[in-house]
């Protein structure tokens, strides 16, 4: 069994993490973290999750949380470079699935991989969404530049980063696959006079309502014709369960920065 630590266990994808890996057959819930102020400290976080006791309180003591796990998984926004190293610390594997952490978070996941750790770092998760990632790329370089492209994502009316990391990612592939700069290339809606669309552009918008989970469009627009490649979670279990295969995915590699890709063989 992989003794296996979910930060964040009180939150909504924290509570699915907990579930699945309580519903998993070779995977063992062994810590449950949250921060200091989470006024569920010290409950059970099986019952929190709504799937009976554990024995597995949730706690605020990074330390003592990663004392007795083989893996952490962490889909958190707060402190995921200082949380990883501490279980980096505790000979863990970390899986992290939080978007929006800044180039220097990166560059120090990437070092602490050097250093020996193992660590997936993926923006999703979902099994779909990181086929989706390898269709986008294959539909850029062989429809080539006569096809334009546009990327629309939709989430939730609480998700508070625009556009999601998914779509980010997204964008970086396609660039990648145009040779275009992201930084530069991708624009963030239109409005107003803003002229004709340039070839040497990729079109980001962003939609925010309601309770959706995550939709992602990618579409290849050109004259006559037009190619849509689309993913729509329903369910955050989409991405429990990718993030279980991460944490298996460790258990037996060398140390390195990983994503979802490495994981799945979709190299």
């Amino acid at each position: 069994m992989i003794k296996t630590a979910v930060v964040g266990a009180a939150g909504r994808m924290g509570r699915r993490l907990v579930a699945n890996i309580c519903a998993s057959d070779d995977l063992q819930l062994a810590g449950a973290l949250e921060i200091a102020s989470c006024p569920l400290i010290g409950q059970d976080a099986g019952v929190v999750a709504g799937v009976g006791e554990t024995g597995i309180m949730i706690s605020a003591d990074a330390e003592k949380v990663y004392a007795d796990c083989d893996a952490v998984i962490n889909f958190s926004t707060a402190g995921v470079v200082e949380n990883t190293r501490i279980a980096v610390k505790n000979n863990c594997s970390v899986v992290i699935g939080t978007t929006a952490l800044s180039d220097v978070d990166k560059a120090e996941l990437k070092a602490m991989a050097d250093n020996g750790a193992r660590i997936v770092f993926a923006p999703n998760m979902s099994v779909g969404v990181n086929l989706l990632f390898h269709l986008s790329r294959k539909a850029a370089e062989i429809l080539g530049e006569d096809f334009d492209i546009e990327i629309v994502e939709m989430h939730h009316n609480l998700k508070k980063d625009s556009p999601s990391g998914t779509a980010e990612r997204l964008g970086q592939i396609l660039c990648d696959a145009r040779g275009l700069d992201y930084k530069k290339d991708v624009r963030h809606g239109r409005e107003g006079m803003c002229g004709a669309r340039t070839r040497k552009e990729i079109g980001m918008h962003a939609l925010r309502g309601g309770d959706v989970v995550g939709d992602h469009t990618v579409m290849f627009a050109a004259n006559g014709e037009r190619v849509e490649l689309t993913h729509k979670a329903s369910s955050r279990d989409t991405f429990a369960r990718g993030a279980l295969l991460a944490v298996r995915f460790l258990a037996k590699a060398e140390s390195g920065l990983y994503d979802m890709q490495d994981v799945l063989n979709l190299r």
